[in-house]
């Protein structure tokens, strides 16, 4: 039987580390840079609470269709086609900002988001499984690094975007700078992909096969009998409801506190924090949580400090609300790079435990795109922020008890093909 399972050579390990760090740094920025110039850019366009939440919703909810596209895009374009347009198309999304008509409206900025959401949506789904089948003997520290890299980007722009303006570029021109670093790392990218290519894979350990000596990985190329698995729609739930938190802390954390007198820059500096925290997190967990395929008690430490930090921001935003973002932080990126991993330990083939990362991205994220949302109808029932951070808590709590589901030694019946 000729296998349809495939495998790539391997890239110089450097230039693969560079290629992970800056095409994932160029992933998040877009999505972060609107916050902390949240006032300005609604004065401008006359954008309410609601209508600027769509600058999150819409790209985090393609991010999510990209996700269940993203293993017949690999089959039909290959990795190198994919993830080149992708980046192409989250240039063209940031560029566009830079234009008078691209900026004008609400809904044109609304669209140039959706744009980049649209090139997030494939890197982001293909790079999990690209890093298990180059990377596996260290999948958990690459997937740390990834996750770090997609957090650093967002502190980046955090930071960077509300300094840009002050020092006199407009609010524009400022989300448009992002469109840089993307061209800077296209080339090297489709150089390292390039050198990619497929060749069949290599005899996978006798305790593998034993562990799984009833799987049939090349029966089925099609990702259909994940759907049909109920571990699927599991990590899908928890990984959206617990991204909700991310979505939700980017859109509004700065627009939250300028409410309290401060400003962009600070507002940014806060959010900018708070990423730090996140990346720094999202590069440690995963090696700490190495030692063992059981990666709960982790995963419900990332969920407590999630809860911590949003009580925090619900009921005393104003005591020690650096410490507080950092809490928060550590919380959010551990917990990311935890589900990644956690969605990645199911499958032995990198091909299906890339496409179940893909599938529990896509619905994940479409479910997370929501939260942002949620949030302004909160505040305008509510009239104060404080119900939408206090729900956020509530969620956090759920997802832990989801996650006591994620036995490793349930992983093959769950997972088994009926």
């Amino acid at each position: 039987m000729t296998s349809t399972y495939s495998k790539t050579h391997r890239v110089p390990p450097l230039l693969w580390l560079l290629v992970v760090i800056l095409v994932t740094i160029n992933l998040r920025p877009f999505l972060t840079a609107p916050g902390p110039l949240g006032p300005t850019i609604q004065q401008a366009t006359g954008m309410d609470l609601r209508s600027f939440s769509w600058l999150t919703l819409l790209p985090m909810a393609l991010m999510g269709i990209g996700g269940w596209l993203a293993p017949t895009a690999l089959q039909h374009w290959g990795a190198r086609a994919s993830i080149c347009a992708s980046l192409l198309l989250i240039a063209l999304g940031c560029a566009l900002r830079l234009t008078p008509a691209g900026a004008a409206t609400g809904t044109l900025l609304i669209a140039t988001a959706g744009l980049c959401g649209a090139g997030v949506a494939l890197a982001q789904s293909i790079l999990p499984g690209l890093i298990k089948r180059q990377s596996p003997h260290s999948v958990a520290p690459m997937m740390g690094l990834y996750s770090a890299a997609l957090m650093g980007g967002g502190a980046l722009s955090a930071q960077l975007s509300p300094v840009a303006m002050q020092l006199g570029l407009s609010w524009q021109a400022s989300l448009a700078i992002w469109a840089i670093p993307v061209l800077l790392a296209l080339p090297l990218a489709w150089h390292a992909l390039t050198l990619m290519r497929e060749s069949a894979p290599p005899a996978p350990s006798a305790p593998l096969v034993q562990a799984n000596r009833d799987w049939d990985w090349d029966r089925d190329s099609g990702t259909g009998w994940l759907l049909r698995r109920g571990r699927t729609w599991l990590l899908l739930i928890s990984f959206g409801l617990m991204n909700g938190g991310y979505g939700s802390t980017v859109a509004w954390l700065a627009p939250f506190y300028q409410t309290h007198g401060w400003t962009a820059t600070q507002s940014g500096s806060l959010l900018a924090i708070l990423s730090i925290a996140q990346a720094a997190s999202a590069l440690a967990m995963p090696a700490l949580a190495c030692r063992s395929l059981d990666r709960r008690c982790w995963l419900m430490l990332a969920l407590l400090l999630q809860i911590i930090g949003f009580a925090g921001l619900g009921l005393w935003p104003d005591a020690m609300p650096t410490l507080n973002a950092i809490v928060l932080g550590l919380g959010l990126g551990g917990c990311f790079s935890l589900f990644m991993l956690v969605a990645l330990d199911h499958l032995p083939s990198p091909t299906q435990a890339g496409a179940l990362n893909s599938l529990m991205q896509g619905g994940g994220f479409i479910l997370a795109a929501i939260a942002p949302l949620i949030m302004a109808q909160l505040h305008q029932i509510s009239g104060t922020w404080m119900t939408g951070w206090l729900y956020q808590a509530g969620v956090a709590a759920l997802v832990c008890l989801l996650v006591t589901r994620f036995n490793p030694k349930g992983y093959p019946q769950a997972m088994q093909r009926l």
